[in-house]
């Protein structure tokens, strides 16, 4: 009989040590990677393209079933967009990591931001797996709006899926069993299914591979840009052309008149330049012209809520997405 991890979906086996899915004990429940992961925090990379996950997607249609689209509301950008143009499931909006920004700022600006995705969203519903807020509606609007019992989770790497599964199962239903949870990226391998009771089936998929920074630099790093609570917005007058630092992971040169206001985490130094300077310009360069009102967002990173028009020049680290949208805030 075919065993499939619980932690991350692939197929269980003892002969490999080298290959996914290798564990000592086929009795386990996990893989020695996601054991490893839960254990001791020591991420083994796998790497991955979304051709499999394009395949998964087919499937899912296939079913009709209800889709819980997930979005991390501090990474909304245009990949969030691509992937939603190909699920033609009725879909289910799960905004999650509402404690990142101030509580003060009303919910309906975050949910406005995400009414225009291309997708059949039947309800939508704003969590905080780390606050545990949102949920008791999360469950209800689940049992409300799902066809069969079998419910999908969806999203881009990162998202807070397999965290907001745990939760569910933990506070719900009661269950010992776990999925694999990981701010790096390729946690999640494979359809993992979860059975909670004789009405509901959650089953995660994998995250699809996007251009975050959390693919391009390592865990240490990671730690530290990841938001671990509410973010400080840090605002700059802009009068003469200038240069923000963020460490050695970002570039901004502004050259015109505006107000901006940086959403980075706050474990980041940042330092401003008003004279030239060369660091950093062996990076890869974008060169925007933001619309009035708009954010930048550079993905897995922050964004940058610019108030007026304006051209602005961003150096990142390569194969990291840079982005416009209206403002969310």
């Amino acid at each position: 009989m075919i065993k499939k991890c619980s932690g991350c979906g692939v197929v269980l086996q003892t002969e490999s040590p080298e290959l996914l899915g290798y564990t000592r004990n086929i009795d386990r429940d996990l893989c020695e990677r996601c054991f490893r992961i839960k254990h001791y925090g020591d991420y083994q990379i796998v790497e991955k393209d979304n051709e499999a996950y394009f395949n998964i997607l087919k499937k899912v249609e296939q079913t009709k079933d209800l889709v819980l689209f997930v979005i991390d509301l501090f990474n909304i950008n245009r990949e969030v967009y691509e992937l939603a143009q190909m699920i033609k499931n009725p879909c289910l909006l799960v905004l999650t990591k509402r404690d990142l920004f101030a509580s003060d700022i009303y919910d309906k600006k975050f949910m406005d931001a995400v009414k225009d995705l291309p997708l059949d969203i039947v309800d939508s519903v704003m969590i905080s797996s780390k606050n545990n807020r949102g949920f008791d509606e999360l469950y209800s609007k689940i049992m409300q709006y799902k066809k069969t019992n079998h419910v999908y989770v969806i999203g881009l790497t990162n998202a807070g899926k397999s965290t907001m599964l745990n939760q569910l199962i933990k506070h719900y239903f009661n269950k010992e069993c776990q999925i694999t949870t990981s701010m790096l990226p390729s946690t999640t391998l494979d359809m993992v299914e979860i059975k909670l009771d004789d009405n509901l089936t959650l089953i995660d998929t994998p995250g699809i591979l996007d251009h975050s920074i959390a693919n391009v630099i390592n865990a240490k790093d990671l730690k530290r840009i990841v938001p671990k609570k509410a973010i400080r917005p840090i605002t700059y007058q802009i009068k003469i052309p200038q240069t923000i630092m963020i460490e050695d992971l970002l570039r901004i040169d502004l050259f015109e008149k505006n107000n901006i206001t940086l959403f980075f985490s706050n474990q980041l130094n940042m330092k401003r330049y008003y004279k030239t300077v060369s660091f950093l310009e062996t990076l890869e360069k974008h060169e925007l012209d933001v619309p009035n009102n708009s954010d930048i967002v550079i993905s897995g990173l922050g964004f940058i809520k610019c108030s007026k028009s304006c051209h602005v020049i961003i150096y990142t680290l390569k194969n990291v997405e840079v982005s416009i949208r209206k403002a969310l805030i």
